[in-house]
């Protein structure tokens, strides 16, 4: 008899630390047995039930039967399990993304660089008046390329070069502000958002998913690294060390034409825009870019157009492990302003080298979100 009490006070007080509170000494210690073992089927069967409702969540914005999301699943759940031959540990889960026309609109009237740049030299009343008439010229081009959709050889470069010099002398904080002003106001082709959200939500869904899986995602952008660090931040739960794009050369403000090696930052100093580029982060220099800062070959790819064929080859070089790549294809244009010439296009390099094709208009249920309308050209 006395041993059955010290085993139910025992017991009672087991169960009293487990549960965090006190334990009513009238209930038997068996019945209180029970009774936290219901609590734990309970709790149990509520995680279960989280986790479910998670998971459907997590690519809720996509036609569940599309093959592309079937395929990005299967992939994931493979690399994912121990118990799969497939299987990458987290540290080498690492997933690469192009920006625009992937993750952003490239299409509100165009690019958002190129319309940046437009703007400062065209509209910008601290700067407009100081345009050189070959800025001019460049921003006339930017408008040639709105109204035609046609890009002349070598202007992406050329423009590259031209953003820089427009900022020059400009603390980099000021140009972080800049870029989020400019991202703030209202599309001028859509209704219910602003230039900065304009996000597939769908593919957002695709980075949080790949996140929740322990996959590190990184950017790799044609577009001006620091651009594309004030746009992400908008839109994308992403640090700003995972962008990579194109390298803005930074210098002190007093630094003048004294070299890097050669020159010592003072405290307190701001950091500057030099006006010039390292490089365009195009086709074979991403590669570069990704080889330097991530230090590993990546396994998943997600792009867009032929622009990406050479990141997406990296990737797919992977010889350690399982890799995938996905390209979206501006095939809506009822949603989005998509090109269905260009899509075609993308269709036809996918099949010919097995990469996986995202369908706008078939595999997502939604492409800005809830209250976002194409406005009526």
């Amino acid at each position: 008899m006395e041993r059955d009490r010290e085993y139910d006070e025992v017991l009672r007080r087991k169960i009293s630390e487990i549960l965090d509170e006190p334990v009513d000494e009238s209930i038997d210690a068996d019945d209180l047995m029970f009774d936290l073992g219901f609590r734990y089927l309970r709790m149990m069967a509520a995680e279960k039930k989280k986790k479910a409702s998670k998971k459907d969540h997590q690519l809720s914005l996509w036609v569940r039967d599309a093959a592309s999301r079937k395929a990005l699943v299967d992939y994931v759940e493979a690399v994912t399990d121990k118990n799969n031959p497939d299987y990458i540990p987290p540290v080498d889960r690492i997933a690469v993304f192009d920006l625009d026309g992937t993750l952003f609109c490239e299409s509100d009237p165009t690019w958002f660089d190129f319309m940046m740049y437009r703007y400062r030299i065209l509209e910008d009343p601290a700067y407009k008046d100081k345009a050189s008439e070959y800025e001019k010229k460049v921003a006339r081009t930017v408008q040639s390329v709105i109204d035609t959709g046609a890009v002349p050889d070598g202007f992406e470069v050329e423009i590259g070069n031209c953003i820089a010099r427009a900022f020059a002398g400009m603390n980099v904080r000021e140009f972080y502000h800049y870029v989020r002003d400019l991202a703030d106001r209202p599309s001028p082709g859509y209704d219910g958002m602003n230039v900065g959200e304009a996000f597939y939500q769908p593919m957002v869904q695709v980075i949080e998913y790949l996140q929740d899986n322990s996959f590190t995602v990184y950017i790799c952008s044609g577009s001006d690294r620091l651009v594309v660090r004030a746009i992400v931040e908008g839109g994308l739960i992403l640090a700003a060390r995972y962008v990579i794009g194109t390298e803005e050369l930074i210098c002190a403000k007093n630094q003048g034409d004294t070299a890097g090696p050669e020159y010592v930052f003072s405290d307190g100093e701001e950091l500057v825009l030099s006006g010039r580029i390292a490089e365009k982060n195009l086709k074979m220099t991403k590669v570069s870019m990704m080889a330097q800062q991530i230090g590993q070959c990546p396994v998943l790819s997600f792009g867009n157009s032929a622009g990406d064929i050479s990141m997406t080859n990296f990737v797919m070089g992977n010889k350690q492990y399982k890799t995938a790549a996905f390209f979206v294809c501006c095939d809506d244009d009822v949603r989005e302003s998509g090109s269905p010439e260009k899509a075609i296009k993308v269709y036809d390099f996918c099949a010919e080298n097995g990469w996986i094709p995202i369908s706008m208009k078939n595999d997502w249920l939604t492409v800005f979100g809830e209250g976002v309308t194409k406005k009526r050209q």
